[in-house]
């Protein structure tokens, strides 16, 4: 008797291998096509989609934002600015090799000459040479004055935002005071009665000044932070409040400060050129840029090189930081996205 044939729905069809795949009966006589195996489905483990899918390593603000800033021309150029503003504020005599405080009265008030590119200014001094030497001062008040800034205006303003109660009504109300005073005013008034020819009383008035503007920021950032449902399962879960401040709330509560406190870095080096400006500020032989725009406005038709240069480089600087803080407020907020 000739075997039993297998019946013809195990049979694989035309052209195709069993390890190809299998022809499955159904409850209603027919057959249902499988390509691969049930056990083979469950073995095979799915891939990552990309390097920033849900299979690959979650991004922070803070990579999101750095991405965004390398491929903004705004910030690639602001920044080469400040770099090399920074290193000739450390390190002067790069580029300048000639004595600041060495002057020719012979020489006053002349222009450009072989040597001499800014010329002289009324007391015979390469205009060049101190406008090279006053970064290092203009650039020191500022990036001072906005440290100081930054954290007094961030400690008092976050703490009074995460407790809330009394402390949040007193350092509102003392605020309120604060904006009420005018800078420029106040800083004739208080610089006036100052004798030091050093940086830190324009410093310590800038601090004083300028934290309430911070603080406010830091407060609603931290009341919007501490809202959030991280926070809530942290409290939850017995996290102490130093550890919510430290841990959870400031990482996330920090980025609207950076933006400001870069932003106002220009605006403290303006500010000091212009209490210098008004004798209030710093005062000779400190050599900065508000002393030399100061100096010049006498002889602003007579010899205008003599404000051109400083003032030049003054705008130059201010206008770098707002760029590099326009350009870190447009990465770090993900509205402008």
């Amino acid at each position: 008797m000739p075997e039993p044939q297998p019946p013809e729905h195990h049979l694989p069809g035309p052209g195709r291998t069993p390890e190809d795949g299998a022809i499955a009966g159904t409850g209603m006589g027919g057959a249902m096509d499988l390509a691969t195996s049930e056990g083979e489905t469950l073995e095979r483990s799915p891939g990552p989609e990309s390097a920033d899918g849900p299979q690959g390593k979650p991004r922070s603000l803070w990579s999101d934002a750095w991405r965004d800033l390398r491929r903004n021309p705004v910030f690639i150029i602001s920044s080469l600015v400040i770099v090399f503003l920074v290193v000739i504020s450390i390190w002067p005599s790069l580029i300048a090799t000639q004595n600041p405080l060495k002057c020719d009265l012979a020489k006053a008030q002349e222009g450009s000459q072989p040597g001499h590119p800014f010329g002289f200014d009324g007391q015979g001094c390469d205009v060049y040479t101190r406008v090279v030497y006053g970064a290092r001062t203009s650039v020191t008040v500022g990036v001072c004055a906005t440290l100081g800034v930054a954290l007094l205006g961030s400690v008092l303003g976050g703490l009074a935002g995460f407790f809330g109660g009394f402390p949040d009504s007193i350092l509102s109300r003392v605020t309120d005071v604060f904006f009420a005073i005018p800078v420029v005013l106040g800083g004739l008034v208080l610089l006036s009665v100052v004798t030091s020819n050093t940086v830190w009383p324009v410093i310590g008035f800038m601090v004083l000044l300028g934290w309430p503007q911070i603080s406010r920021i830091a407060r609603g950032s931290v009341i919007t932070a501490k809202q959030n449902d991280y926070v809530q399962a942290a409290r939850a879960l017995g996290a102490s409040n130093s550890r919510l401040l430290l841990r959870h709330i400031a990482p996330n509560a920090v980025a609207p400060v950076i933006v400001v406190a870069t932003i106002a870095l220009g605006t403290y080096i303006a500010l000091e050129a212009t209490l210098s400006y008004l004798g209030v500020g710093l005062k000779p032989p400190t050599i900065s840029w508000g002393i030399e725009i100061s100096a010049a406005s006498q002889y602003i038709r007579q010899a205008p090189h003599m404000l051109l240069w400083p003032a030049g480089a003054l705008a130059i600087t201010v206008l770098a930081f707002i760029m590099l803080g326009d350009a870190v407020r447009d990465a770090l907020d993900p509205k402008l996205r």
